[in-house]
């Protein structure tokens, strides 16, 4: 650890207490933290002037806010998605822009088997009718055995395989659409690759695990929630843009599905009286399906990792645009 500092990393925004894990590691290649208060862009606008390198949780970093960051080397992401951040501004000053798609993994397809669970066997509706005095199991719809239902899961990256894994284990049937991966590495996962249209007609679950992108936003509007049962369930842990959430109130109140496990929404906070948040088939959790202990652990120390080995001239484990690394600027990365 040096005496002085010789970087500078700009903390946008977190979701936990402390920012000491993150410190320990910057501070072996020399570098400092500064913490925004509020995360807004004029607070980093005026932050980012001196700033080395960026790490951010869910504030954006825009492209006016990158561009005024004339000593940039990195922007971190703590997290595996990069829709908060102008990737294509960072792109163009050839600012790498790094991610931990690694961690999470167990947090997530454990949520959504959660979600999944409690949807099928109606879990919250048993427990508000016997917290209210109400011990009928007749009046709910007819409950089915998940063992033998179909899952879709829509992107089959990291996480969609975890739970594609943990599905499999209590005997579902699982459908896998995404455009990136050859039939085979599905197939080898022992489950089917299909296109969307089919995923949906067939599955009894869904479950979203496709990165945000101009091409996946309101992935799923009004026409896709015709195609699905009416008694299928939906659930997304990934981003709340994907799902048209107009589309999937109408297909809720009007019966196309039978319900839905959101851990995502747009936007992020939506207020108690929103219509989505007073349906009974409805199951809403805050943002919460990366969280435990260890997986913040994890995060911590490996956003911070892959800000520190571009500050100490090396090629970071993770990056989004690697495309930026082979420009002038980067040649002495070892």
């Amino acid at each position: 650890m040096t005496d002085t500092p010789r970087w500078k990393v700009l903390v946008t925004d977190i979701a936990w207490p402390s920012t000491e894990p993150e410190a320990a590691v910057l501070a072996r290649v020399g570098a400092v933290l500064v913490v925004a208060d509020t995360g807004k862009e004029s607070e980093l606008l005026e932050f980012v002037r001196d700033a080395d390198a960026i790490l951010t949780c869910w504030a954006t970093v825009s492209a006016a806010v990158i561009g005024a960051g004339t000593r940039l080397q990195v922007i971190g992401r703590y997290g595996i998605g990069v829709d908060n951040i102008a990737v294509a501004e960072a792109t163009r000053l050839c600012i790498p822009v790094t991610n931990v798609p690694a961690y999470c993994l167990d947090e997530v397809s454990e949520h959504v088997m959660a979600l999944l669970l409690a949807l099928g066997r109606q879990v919250c509706q048993y427990d508000r009718r016997v917290r209210e005095g109400n011990w009928d199991v007749r009046e709910s719809a007819p409950l089915h055995r998940i063992r033998g239902c179909t899952l879709g899961i829509i992107g089959f990256g990291r996480i969609g395989g975890a739970v594609a894994t943990k599905a499999c284990a209590i005997g579902m049937r699982i459908l896998a659409f995404d455009p990136h991966l050859d039939a085979k590495v599905i197939e080898a996962r022992k489950c089917r690759k299909v296109d969307l249209d089919t995923l949906l007609r067939e599955s009894d679950y869904v479950t979203v695990h496709a990165p945000l992108t101009e091409s996946t936003r309101g992935l799923i509007d009004q026409r896709e929630f015709r195609l699905m049962k009416p008694t299928a369930y939906i659930v997304n842990t990934a981003r709340g843009a994907i799902i048209d959430q107009e589309a999937l109130l109408r297909a809720l109140q009007e019966g196309w599905i039978a319900g839905a496990g959101l851990d995502v929404f747009e936007p992020e906070h939506l207020p108690p009286t929103h219509p989505l948040l007073q349906l009974p088939n409805v199951i809403a959790t805050p943002h919460v399906a990366f969280y435990s202990a260890e997986s913040l652990a994890d995060l911590e120390l490996m956003a911070a990792q892959n800000v520190a080995t571009v500050l100490s001239g090396h090629r970071p484990k993770w990056v989004v645009n690697p495309e930026v690394l082979d420009a002038p600027r980067w040649a002495h990365l070892t």
